[in-house]
């Protein structure tokens, strides 16, 4: 088939001859031409219905379910986030017995105030028939139950009631009984116990409810505590989980005043911060030395963490030197270090460094583990081997290491990045039929695919999925929709779905500004955009490098390119350092705005070595050359993606060829058409409609259409940008039965006809001086609900002053008006106006 769309040795244009046709003489007239498909109205996404189906999944528990002592405080609300934020606290714990009893009675049935399982010696009896009694109530009776038994509970010792209670796995229990004796020894003048503070945060912490401890540390004043440094730790373990940086920072330079000294672990906890705040490397380094001055050895953590942190900043360099360092210095990297070095060159698309990295584990008999195998898929798929990467997932089934839902998530993300939803869906349903079970990251991940396609009813079946696999939609999934709604433009329904993701209990979070600020550009709203910024920084998060590219994708919509420099520019003097996605929104700013200038400018960094070229950015630079026509920048950027060892996409190919088409170079384009069959990938219907193009333009209609013949019977389905390119093939070289016979064959396939579509007509019509038939498409528009524009009518008023019927012209202007009511005097006027500029010229 590549033979007859695509010569291997393609002819020089020339017009081409067929013998005619024996078919009817076809005019823009009912009884020769079938009637033209009728206009229908684009079915409306329903985002009720997904909006729906999510509230389903993330129903909360109302208010009826808090306690009085929950809605009459205002000052510990720190309780009704943990009542509503946590999906634990959906599910209550049924008693082992009912009890109507709300009063604890000592004289109860238990022997010897035992638990069930003689358990928690450090209780008291009198401690362990409470446990028993707290665990019996549900949830949403637990605050009662405690001011009927207040003045017991208050006298018994608290310390280790909360101890018995996390330890028997009820640390809901636990969290509402601490603020429930924090409010009332609060109302009291009287002060918690300092080991009891330490205890809830170790307790939250354990158990990773670091949203929850977060808020709970909003209310106590941990000025006010002696804590030891295990308990800091684990705060700033907190604050780091949350997003609250300078808080952390501060409470680490608080608790070394005191004269506390940090542990390894703090200081690694600290690592951690400073890496995911970014702009820190100096921080780090500093902290890095302290460490070696106290004595401290780095462990894995310690150093995965510096390397993790420069790959979330790109510091590649820095990566290479940190590691070489470590290793000249004896330390013997484990899995875990290496997994972050992978992770770095991953990040980069940089595969033949992830490979060289696995090497080298090898060498060492060091394990690969599934987070191994993990970076090494994001490695090939961010270099464009997206089959490469997927592969991978067999190859760790025969090494032993079972592929889990970061690798397919890793995979599944990819294909949709790359246009390939079905192939991402297959990868879906093939991760199922493994065992592999799909998380919510997995189903994020599918979500914001389908969601940027618009396929609502696929959408509503994976959030029916999630529901039967008993898979909780979480902060991201709510931020998912919010971008989807941003993509599409819908403003209010950014509004309506941010205050709903509230009312579910999901508060948000650094990341959910970040979405907002970008939905609520896309839609062009700057104010709210604006107002989303200034919100998320009165809460206490700190821009980052997300937030600033956030703003630059909504100024790249817009090709504000002045703005977006003011934005890079404040982004580099707050001490960020523009990332891969900064440079390449840039470069979609400047290509938007065509300012070829601009895109020269970063091209010179990029191949001067101070940007890194990597997968991402040089397949922008391709597209943004071909976006402003520059063809020499465009074959650069290909030639030096290739040169690298990249793999091209589609998208990167049909660019390519569109750009040689519209130059009328066949050579090209024929090699550029054969990249892409050598390439594994299958031409789709903007390649076909390419080509159909560069035929078109240099005046080949017949192998216009045959490649348009070509796409039928490969299966493919011509659409209306396939059809008008061949009917203007044929209009220019005045084949116009041709052009009708066409038309023809496109309204019957149900494909209407647009107003470019009549505009070729006419200008055909015009050229040969065929006055009739163009008054009859004029006629024919109109009767079909196809309202000409003012080029319609300059082409007819042009084609009679090129054919010097310049009364001709005047006395269409005259009847314009009875043919189209809605044509304005002022546009006749500028008509007008022309026709006299042409007969004086």
């Amino acid at each position: 088939m590549e033979g007859s769309i695509l010569p291997n040795r393609p002819l020089h244009p020339a017009a081409m001859n067929r013998p005619a046709r024996p078919n009817p003489t076809l005019k823009f007239s009912p009884t020769t031409l079938p009637l033209p498909p009728q206009s229908q109205t684009p079915p409306s996404f329903p985002l009720d219905s997904l909006l729906q189906h999510l509230l389903n999944l993330s129903a909360t528990p109302n208010a009826s379910r808090r306690s009085k002592a929950q809605s009459n405080n205002t000052q510990m609300t720190s309780r009704h986030i943990s009542v509503d934020s946590s999906h634990n606290l959906n599910r209550e714990v049924h008693p082992r017995k009912p009890s109507s009893v709300s009063v604890l009675q000592l004289n109860g049935s238990k022997e010897e105030g035992q638990s069930g399982d003689g358990s928690f010696e450090f209780l008291s009896r009198k401690g362990k028939f409470m446990l028993d009694s707290i665990v019996e109530q549900p949830l949403h009776s637990l605050n009662d139950f405690f001011d009927s038994n207040k003045f017991m509970l208050l006298e018994a010792d608290i310390f280790s009631l909360l101890k018995a209670l996390a330890h028997s796995g009820n640390w809901e229990r636990a969290l509402l009984f601490f603020e429930w004796v924090v409010l009332n020894l609060k109302s009291s003048n009287v002060k918690i116990d300092n080991q009891v503070v330490e205890l809830m945060v170790r307790i939250l912490g354990r158990e990773s409810q670091h949203s929850i401890a977060s808020k709970l540390l909003d209310v106590i004043p941990l000025e006010d505590y002696s804590l030891d440094v295990r308990a800091y730790t684990t705060i700033l373990h907190v604050y780091s989980r949350t997003g609250k940086y300078k808080r952390a920072i501060s409470l680490f330079e608080g608790m070394k005043e005191t004269g506390l000294s940090p542990t390894l672990v703090t200081y690694n906890v600290m690592l951690d911060v400073y890496g995911k705040m970014g702009r820190s490397w100096d921080k780090i380094l500093a902290l890095l030395d302290e460490m070696r001055s106290n004595g401290l050895k780095f462990d894995e953590f310690t150093c995965s963490t510096v390397i993790s942190a420069c790959g979330r900043e790109g510091l590649l360099n820095e990566a290479k030197e940190f590691f070489a360092k470590l290793k000249s210095q004896g330390y013997v990297p484990g899995t875990v270090t290496y997994n972050a070095m992978l992770q770095v060159f991953g990040k980069a698309g940089i595969y033949s460094e992830a490979l060289g990295i696995l090497k080298e584990m090898e060498d060492n008999n060091c394990p690969a583990d599934s987070v191994t195998y993990n970076e090494l898929v994001a490695a090939y798929v961010r270099a464009g081997f997206y089959k490469e990467g997927a592969a991978l997932i067999e190859t760790m089934m025969h090494k032993g290491v079972m592929p889990n839902a970061v690798t397919y998530t890793t995979v599944i993300n990819a294909y949709g990045k790359a246009g390939e939803e079905d192939q991402a869906l297959k990868l879906f349903d093939k991760m199922k039929e493994s065992g592999c079970v799909p998380n919510v990251c997995t189903y994020n991940a599918v979500l914001g695919m389908l969601g940027k396609k618009s396929r609502s009813e696929e959408m509503i079946k994976i959030l029916c999925d999630m529901k039967s696999s008993g898979c909780s939609p979480n902060r991201i999934t709510w931020n998912t929709l919010l971008a989807m709604c941003g993509n599409m433009g819908m403003h209010q329904y950014v509004n309506r779905v941010f205050q709903e993701m509230k009312s579910c209990g999901f508060e948000p979070d650094r990341d959910t500004f970040n979405t907002l600020i970008g939905a609520y550009g896309r839609c062009g709203s700057e104010i709210n955009a604006t107002k989303m910024y200034e919100e998320m920084i009165e809460v206490g998060f700190v821009p980052c490098a997300t937030t600033y590219n956030a703003l630059l994708n909504a100024l790249a919509r817009r090709g504000d390119w002045k703005a977006a420099e003011s934005v890079i520019l404040d982004m580099k003097n707050k001490g960020f350092r523009p990332n891969e996605t900064s440079h390449s929104l840039m470069l979609q700013c400047y290509a938007k705005g065509g300012n070829v200038k601009g895109i020269e400018k970063i091209e010179k960094e990029i191949y001067g070595g101070r940007i890194f070229p990597s997968w991402v950015l040089l397949r922008t630079l391709v597209r943004a050359n071909f976006k402003c026509g520059a063809l020499v920048g465009m074959e650069r950027a290909f030639q030096e993606l290739l040169r690298r060892g990249y793999k091209p996409d589609l998208v990167l190919f049909n660019s390519m060829l569109s750009i040689f088409a519209k130059n009328s170079m066949y050579e090209k384009a024929h090699e550029t058409f054969n990249l892409i069959r050598f390439s594994g990938l299958q031409p789709d219907l903007v390649t076909y409609n390419s080509l159909m193009d560069m035929y078109a333009r240099v005046g080949e209609c017949w192998k216009a259409e045959e490649i348009l013949k070509g796409l039928q019977t490969s299966g493919g389905n011509p659409d209306l940008v396939s059809y008008n390119t061949v009917i203007k093939g044929f209009c220019r070289q005045r084949h116009m039965q041709e052009a009708l016979r066409i038309l023809s064959e496109m309204t019957t396939r149900g494909i209407r006809p647009c107003i470019f579509t009549y505009n070729t007509f006419l200008t055909g019509y015009a050229a040969q001086g065929m006055f009739k038939e163009i008054d009859e498409v004029i006629s024919y528009m109109i009767q079909h609900n196809c309202r000409p524009n003012d080029l319609t009518y300059k082409i007819v008023v042009d084609g009679y002053c090129k054919a010097r019927k310049y009364k001709e012209a005047m006395d269409f202007l005259s009847k314009i008006k009875e043919m189209d009511s809605f044509f304005d005097d002022q546009s006749v006027q500028r008509l007008a106006v022309r026709i006299r500029e042409k007969l004086e010229s």
